[in-house]
C-alpha cells in the first residue's frame, strides 16, 4: 500500500477514533450532576437510597447523584435553601417554618417518604414515664436541631402538659440515649427507631422504654420527605423526576425486602451492626412509611387536606408571618405515575 493512502487510512482510524471518545465523553457529561443531604447517618432507614444509588438506578436516570450524612433534619434544609446542595431530606414541618420564616427561598417538599412522622417522646418506665403527663416534674434531654423537638410545643399543648413543670436539657445527639441509659434525664425526644435501638444498644431493656410517638398522641402531622432548591428544579425539572423515579423504585425494593436493602447499608457503613440497622428499618417501614394511606393512595405523595390540616397545627404553637397553603409547601408535579407509586 503506498505510504500515502497508509497515512491517510491511519488518519481516519484516528479521527473516527476521536469521535468515539468523544462521544463517551459526551454521553458522560449528559449525566446530570445531583448533590444530595440526608437527614442523618447512613443507617436503616437510608436504604433506599443507597439502593438507587448502588444499583445504578440514578445513574440510568442520567444522573451522578453524591449523597452525605447530615447531623439532623435542620442541617439539609438550611443546605439546600443555600444552594450547596440540590435536593436533601429532612422534615417538612420544619421546612414549612423555614419557608415562612424566609420567603425568598421558596423551597418546596416533592416526595414524602415518612407519611407518618417519627418523632417521638422516649422514656424509661423505671424513671416514671408511661404517659405524656408524666413528663410534669420530670427532665427532657432534647438536642436544639432535632425534628422531633421542634414539635415539642405541639404534643405539649395536644396532651394538657405543663411546660413550666417539665426542665428541659439542650443535649448533644451523641450523648442524648446515653444520659437517658444512665438516668440523668428522664426523657428524651427523637426518632423512634432511632432511640428506641441506641437505648437497647446502651443496655436499656426493651421493657423498661416507653415510647410515646407523637402521631398517636395528637400531632397530626406528616414527617421527612424529599425536597429540592427551588433553581435546581427550574433548570433541571427531569433531573428532579429522574431522581424520584429512582428512589420510587428502591423504596418499594426495600418495603418488599428489608433484608436484603440492609446491605447496602452496612456496606455504606460498616461500623453498624446488620440485626441493628434491620430492626430500625423495619420499625419506620411498619410505623412511617407503609401506613394506611400509602398503601390506599401509594408512596409519595400527600392528601393536600390533611397537609393544610397540619399547617394550621403547626400555627397552634408557630406564628406565621404568612400561612401557607398546603399547594406552596408541596409539589407533586414530579412524583412517578399513580401505576408507578402503588403498593404492590
Amino acid at each position: 500500500m503506498p505510504t500515502s493512502r497508509l497515512v491517510r487510512r491511519f488518519s481516519s482510524l484516528a479521527a473516527l477514533a476521536g469521535f468515539a471518545l468523544a462521544g463517551l465523553a459526551a454521553a458522560a457529561s449528559a449525566q446530570t450532576p445531583v448533590k444530595f443531604s440526608l437527614d442523618w447517618k447512613y443507617e436503616g432507614p437510608a436504604a433506599p437510597f443507597l439502593i438507587a444509588l448502588d444499583k445504578g438506578y440514578f445513574k440510568d436516570a442520567g444522573l451522578d447523584v453524591t449523597i452525605d450524612t447530615a447531623g439532623g433534619s435542620l442541617e439539609p434544609i438550611n443546605r439546600v435553601a443555600s444552594g450547596t446542595y440540590d435536593m436533601g431530606f429532612g422534615d417538612i414541618n420544619s421546612l414549612i417554618k423555614f419557608v415562612d420564616a424566609n420567603p425568598t427561598v421558596p423551597l418546596k417538599a416533592v416526595y414524602m417518604v415518612y407519611n407518618k412522622p417519627a418523632f417521638s417522646i422516649v422514656g424509661r418506665k423505671s424513671l416514671g414515664i408511661t404517659a405524656p403527663k408524666d413528663l410534669e416534674g420530670k427532665k427532657l434531654g432534647a438536642p436544639a436541631p432535632d425534628g422531633a423537638w421542634a414539635q415539642w410545643k405541639i404534643f405539649a399543648a395536644a396532651n394538657g402538659i405543663d411546660s413550666t413543670k417539665v426542665t428541659v436539657e439542650n443535649v448533644g445527639f451523641p450523648v442524648r440515649e446515653p444520659m437517658l441509659a444512665a438516668g440523668d434525664v428522664d426523657a428524651i425526644t427523637g426518632f423512634s427507631f432511632s432511640s428506641f435501638i441506641n437505648l437497647k444498644a446502651n443496655g436499656v431493656p426493651a421493657d423498661d422504654i416507653t415510647v410515646l410517638l407523637m402521631a398517636d398522641h395528637g400531632v397530626d402531622l406528616y414527617g421527612n420527605a424529599i425536597f429540592v432548591n427551588p433553581a435546581f428544579a427550574e433548570k433541571n425539572p427531569e433531573a428532579v423526576k429522574g431522581f424520584l423515579a429512582a428512589f420510587n423504585k428502591a423504596l418499594k425494593e426495600t418495603v418488599a425486602d428489608p433484608a436484603a436493602a440492609v446491605e447496602h447499608v452496612t456496606a455504606a457503613n460498616p461500623l453498624v451492626a446488620k440485626n441493628v440497622e434491620l430492626e430500625r428499618l423495619q420499625m419506620a417501614v411498619d410505623q412511617n412509611i407503609l401506613t394506611d394511606e400509602v398503601k390506599a393512595n401509594g408512596f409519595g405523595a400527600i392528601d393536600s387536606a390533611r397537609l393544610g390540616a397540619a399547617i394550621d397545627q403547626i400555627g397552634l404553637t408557630y406564628e406565621f408571618k404568612a400561612k401557607p397553603a398546603a399547594e406552596a409547601v408541596f409539589d407533586p408535579s414530579f412524583l412517578p405515575s399513580a401505576d408507578d407509586r402503588k403498593v404492590m
